[in-house]
């Protein structure tokens, strides 16, 4: 059986965990903990300052594409003190998933930066676990995405929408394929 990875990166708190688990076929692997007293003032948690579990390792789930292709999917950590994890997550990649929370979308940037500078194949998702107030266009120049990067809305919370969103970066990561191919 061959496998196709994914990985899910964005700051903290935007729905990388959730993501995973409403699509995964099986029971996801996680690594979400408490969050302590040791994390104040370290973390980050703007807007999500309910949030009593943060992922310390990654997320990992599975989805049978037919019987001969898995995908894997990986949420990555979103906070600053475990990117280091990131580069062993990358390894491998078709491509990635940016999810963004408008309430925090600076959080954003240094993935999307570090995707443009590896040549990683990516598209970025507005979760919208809250209804949102700007449109996509805003979205794009808040970024500063250019034209070729898809820029897409999803519930993470939704089995769908999350497969959607998937969708979306495996087309994206196969015309880009096929558009290198095509020049060589």
């Amino acid at each position: 059986m061959e496998g196709v990875k994914i990985v899910i990166v964005g700051g903290f708190g935007v729905g990388k965990t959730t993501m995973v688990r409403s699509v995964s076929e099986i029971r996801p692997l996680n690594t979400e903990e408490t969050m302590t007293q040791a994390s104040v003032g370290v973390d980050q948690n703007a807007g999500v300052a309910n949030k009593a579990m943060t992922t310390v390792a990654f997320d990992f789930g599975r989805i049978s594409l037919n019987e001969h292709m898995v995908l894997y999917l990986f949420g990555a950590p979103g906070q600053e003190r475990f990117r280091f994890l990131w580069d062993r997550l990358f390894a491998g990649t078709i491509g990635a998933v940016v999810l963004v929370d408008m309430r925090r979308v600076e959080d954003s940037w240094h993935a999307i930066d570090l995707l443009e500078s590896r040549g990683t194949p990516f598209i970025v998702a507005r979760n919208n676990f809250i209804a949102p107030r700007y449109g996509l266009a805003d979205v794009r120049e808040a970024l500063t995405l250019s034209e070729e990067v898809p820029l897409i809305d999803c519930d993470a919370r939704d089995r769908e929408s999350s497969k959607q969103v998937l969708i979306a970066l495996v087309s994206h990561a196969h015309a880009l394929s096929s558009a290198r191919g095509a020049m060589s």
